[in-house]
């Protein structure tokens, strides 16, 4: 057993100052004002414990690209990340060839197996961005490996054993509502994502099953006070969520915070959106078939398109604190809400007694000061 004690706490509802959490067998098996007798405890004075941060969208870090990683490199990404707080995440592939596809999914596996007391980031599914996107909207993807569905597709993409299914597609596309529905029959979740769909298709995608938009505001159509777009879309309807990059660079920060006023911090998640580089600072690198360029953390490709970003789910959190958002708002949007998207609330995303000692203590600045996962400290 162990103890964090004199803690601040970021729980679901409210913050505690005060507050001790006891870890048994790697889950929280109390939360109490009271005095509570360990033979280990750490002293958290000072530190404010979020729960651990969930990153539903990235691409890689400290030089290793998903599309290109073996197990040893996950497992390297998987230690930066839990560095910064995200204790669980979902490797994110750029459209590429099947080839490709079944060999990183292979190596997944394999880091996987290894993974659970390793103290890393817990890699608890995969993201499949813009396999059935629309070219035209194409972003920094390469519309030259995006497939359309006729019936076949989804039983050609790799399947983890076990984890969650997520695709970014474009409802416009060929035969798109079909997809969304047989995805939802096969347990996916289906993202709406590279897309410029009019509001009818957007409301059979919804009817379909697809109930999420993925980087909201990029690569899809804006708002218009005669057409709705995704945007629109995204924001008027209830049962719709987005995810968002909190880069301040992909989203004006005035506007990233009028999305969130606008739609509530209770459906909106925060993701990363990173690639590659992220940790290695500025400079030139190769990703994806060409050159980018990381400037005063901006990223640029030789199209001159933003591809991802470099900053972690911690970045992400600090932006969102800057712009006056409680810390049990930004707790929701980093964790909780990633953790519901994905259907693994009931041991992932928050504070609560029962789940996964999955943590993460700030300091006063806003720095780490210690990860945990799993209830080991990283």
């Amino acid at each position: 057993m162990l103890l964090l004690k004199n803690a601040t706490l970021v729980l679901p509802k409210e913050k505690v100052v005060n507050c001790s959490i006891l870890i048994q067998d790697g889950r929280i098996a109390e939360i109490s004002r009271n005095e509570i007798s360990v033979a280990e405890s750490i002293d958290c004075h000072g530190l404010t414990i979020f729960a651990g941060f969930i990153d539903i969208h990235n691409h890689g870090a400290v030089g290793i690209d998903v599309n290109e990683a073996n197990a040893e490199s996950l497992k390297n990404v998987s230690e930066f990340l839990a560095k910064n707080g995200v204790t669980a995440w979902l490797p994110t592939f750029v459209p590429d060839s099947d080839v490709v596809y079944q060999n990183v999914i292979n190596e997944m596996e394999k880091c996987i197996e290894t993974q659970q007391n390793a103290g890393q980031s817990q890699i608890v599914g995969v993201h499949y961005e813009g396999v059935f996107a629309n070219p035209k909207m194409s972003g920094a993807l390469r519309p030259e490996y995006f497939k359309a569905f006729s019936g076949k597709e989804i039983g050609e993409l790799p399947r983890l054993k076990n984890g969650v299914h997520l695709t970014t597609l474009a409802p416009e596309m060929e035969n798109g509502i079909e997809l969304i529905k047989q995805l939802t029959a096969q347990n996916w979740i289906s993202s709406i994502g590279h897309t410029n769909a009019n509001i009818e298709t957007l409301n059979a995608a919804k009817a379909a099953g697809a109930k999420h938009i993925t980087h909201f505001f990029n690569a899809m159509s804006g708002l218009h006070h005669r057409d709705v777009g995704v945007v629109g879309f995204g924001l008027t309807n209830d049962d719709v969520t987005f995810d968002i990059i909190a880069d301040k660079i992909h989203v004006n920060p005035q506007v990233l915070k009028f999305a969130i006023l606008a739609k509530g911090s209770d459906k909106v998640s925060l993701i990363s959106d990173c690639v590659a580089p992220t940790g290695l600072g500025d400079g030139e690198f190769d990703l994806w078939g060409e050159k980018i360029s990381v400037v005063n953390g901006r990223t640029k490709n030789e199209r001159g398109s933003i591809a991802g970003s470099v900053i972690t789910m911690l970045d992400a959190v600090k932006n969102m604190l800057s712009l006056g958002f409680s810390e049990v708002e930004v707790s929701r949007m980093a964790s909780l809400n990633p953790a519901k998207l994905l259907g693994i609330d009931r041991d992932y995303g928050s504070i609560e007694v029962g789940k996964r000692a999955d943590l993460v203590a700030l300091d006063e600045q806003g720095n780490v000061k210690f990860s945990m996962v799993g209830g080991k400290i990283v």
